[in-house]
């Protein structure tokens, strides 16, 4: 349910947050939530290094459009931001937005334009 997902995000913040930082220390605080040890090897091994350069927002809530059938309970989906088949594209880093602007000019220049929606 949807207010199941938004709890659920704030562990998944924390966890991420913890995998950023990637000392013994903060393996061992990310296992007393996550508890699985496969599960904390991809953390640190994947998603940290994936999410070195955001500074927050590494997940998003996805509200379904149908609600469960039976108690008519709004449902929502978690997922990780900027990961490959993810189901709406993320917005880049503050950081990396600069760095497409300078792009888009670049490409310009050349001749190639930017394809929009």
């Amino acid at each position: 349910t949807v207010p199941k997902a938004k709890e659920v995000r704030h562990l998944a913040e924390k966890v991420i947050k913890h995998a950023k930082e990637g000392t013994l220390h903060s393996r061992r605080l990310a296992d007393k939530v996550v508890r699985e040890k496969p599960a904390v090897t991809k953390l640190f091994e994947i998603l940290g290094p994936r999410y070195q350069d955001r500074e927050g927002g590494y997940t998003r809530v996805l509200k379904l459009s149908k609600n469960r059938a039976g108690d008519n309970a709004p449902m929502a989906v978690v997922e990780y931001v900027d990961r490959p088949g993810e189901i709406r594209a993320a917005k880049p880093p503050k950081g990396r937005l600069d760095l497409l602007h300078a792009m888009d000019d670049v490409l310009e220049q050349v001749g190639i334009k930017r394809i929009e929606k």
